[in-house]
């Protein structure tokens, strides 16, 4: 398997060299200066490549786009659709020219990936994410103010979360909101409390029926361009995998991925497995959704959470969750086999997702969740299940 390196471009202090020095050859980047909704033109995208490439003795590639941020208007289904379906494919055409052939994106309205806490102190001094869902009630019962929110969590949840914002400082409580917003690097909208409240608002109107017709006419819309470019389409799923604010989530588990990938057929429109996303719901057998849809699956998140009772859950170490990796990784490596017969890009590119801040990580100014040594930690850790597999099975990685 190619092993792949989330990087956020020439800015991002996890630079080109430490993804190298940490084993990866595959790069994940995107051109997060250019606005949502614009399409990627050819030499931004051919200047991101060289710089990548330049040094040939690192021998990187661009291997996956992460992401072609979907326009929200897209998401619900309104505005100058044409014209943002038209620059969607554009930016698939430029990027098959480029012989970039993977994309990954979402459909998660407003909030991306969501934590509340971004610093869990772990034994030794490292730093964790984390989602307590009683902070998160708080958060939208009380500083969002969300009309009927405290409905949608147990009485036990919203007396901890009446707590929690009666004895926490202001200053803890605009960090919680800094915090909910930071799963979206690049050209986007933060957003003050008043603001998102007001987004948030609209947003909740569209039901799960229509948001889920809104990604299919999407895909509809955008995969001609994509087959024609050779460009695969993966959704990856929502995170956390349950609703959130009263906002529908579309991608939440086994049902969902089948009802996206049969609504439109296409070779071209698959699936990015998040093992971390789908193991935060308890519901979910993250094993079972691996080989369900082995045949789909073009672009892997490898990541660990250990899951509470209440639907909190923080991420772990790669190999010590509640997920079964070296099963979800077994199972990667059987189909990676089955494609090298007659695919001439067979190897499915995987990254070590959401690391623990270790070491001198906290020093380093990184994303959320993508330091340094964490990262190089889980992509080691994996590494090794890996090659005992592969050994096992006499299979070439």
């Amino acid at each position: 398997m190619e092993q792949a390196w989330r990087w956020f471009g020439p800015g991002d202090a996890a630079t080109l060299g430490h993804a190298r020095q940490a084993g990866a050859t595959g790069i994940v980047t995107a051109l997060h200066d250019i606005p949502y909704g614009e399409a990627w033109p050819l030499e931004a995208i051919r200047e991101r490549q060289r710089l990548i490439e330049a040094d040939a003795a690192m021998g990187l590639r661009w291997s996956v786009v992460e992401s072609v941020p979907v326009h929200e208007d897209i998401k619900l289904g309104r505005g100058d659709l044409d014209r943002l379906y038209g620059n969607f494919s554009q930016t698939l055409r430029n990027l098959g020219a480029c012989g970039i052939r993977r994309v990954c994106y979402n459909f998660m309205l407003i909030l991306d990936w969501t934590r509340t806490d971004l610093a869990v102190p772990l034994p030794g001094g490292g730093r964790a994410l984390r989602f307590n869902i009683h902070e998160f009630a708080a958060f939208d019962c009380f500083i969002l103010r969300r009309e009927g929110a405290e409905r949608d969590y147990a009485p036990e949840v919203m007396q901890r979360a009446a707590e929690w914002h009666d004895t926490t400082p202001a200053d803890a409580k605009r960090r919680l909101l800094a915090n909910v917003m930071a799963g979206l690097p690049g050209a986007f909208r933060r957003y003050e409390a008043e603001e998102l409240r007001e987004v948030i608002a609209e947003q909740s109107d569209i039901t799960h029926a229509q948001l889920r017709a809104n990604l299919v006419q999407f895909l509809r819309a955008i995969l001609p361009a994509a087959e024609e470019a050779g460009v695969v389409m993966s959704i990856h799923p929502d995170d956390p995998p349950r609703n959130l604010a009263g906002l529908n989530r579309i991608v939440k588990d086994a049902d969902d991925i089948a009802f996206i990938l049969d609504a439109v057929p296409s070779p071209f429109s698959g699936l990015t497995l998040c093992t971390g996303s789908l193991g935060a719901n308890p519901a979910n057998d993250v094993p079972a959704i691996a080989r369900r849809f082995a045949d789909r699956i073009h672009f892997v998140h490898l990541r660990n959470v250990r899951k509470d009772a209440d639907g909190s859950f923080m991420e772990s170490d790669h190999l010590g969750g509640d997920v079964d990796m070296v099963s979800v990784v077994g199972t990667l490596l059987d189909e990676q086999q089955r494609r090298r017969e007659g695919e001439p890009d067979f190897r499915l590119p995987f990254r070590p997702d959401h690391g623990h801040d270790l070491i001198d990580d906290a020093a380093r100014p990184t994303h959320p969740g993508y330091p340094v040594v964490g990262r190089l930690r889980g992509l080691a850790e994996l590494r090794g299940v890996m090659t005992t597999l592969a050994q096992q099975r006499r299979y070439q990685l």
